[in-house]
């Protein structure tokens, strides 16, 4: 009977390693697929954002009316500056 529950601990504190070596496993593709998205988030924006640049040098757009955008959107001081747009009071 000795010999059974020493394997039977021994089984148990496998069990155990295995279940945190898992949940180290999950907790990297957890975070690689946040990291993916984020990246993926990052390229949408900077798309968009020439693709507007460029409909505004075409002159299919409005300088203006991305001024307007900007002005309504930006809250943050340093944000504001990067447009030349003057701080929100």
């Amino acid at each position: 009977m000795p010999k059974l529950d020493e394997r039977i601990t021994a089984l148990e504190g496998r069990l155990k390693q295995l279940k945190a070596k898992q949940q180290r496993v999950e907790a990297r593709r957890r975070a690689i697929d946040s990291q993916r998205a984020r990246k993926d988030d990052t390229r949408r924006k900077v798309l968009v954002g020439a693709i507007v640049l460029a409909r505004i040098e075409q002159g299919r757009l409005p300088e203006a009316e991305l001024r307007g955008w900007l002005d309504e959107a930006l809250e943050r001081a340093d944000d504001r500056a990067l447009f030349d747009l003057p701080p929100k009071s």
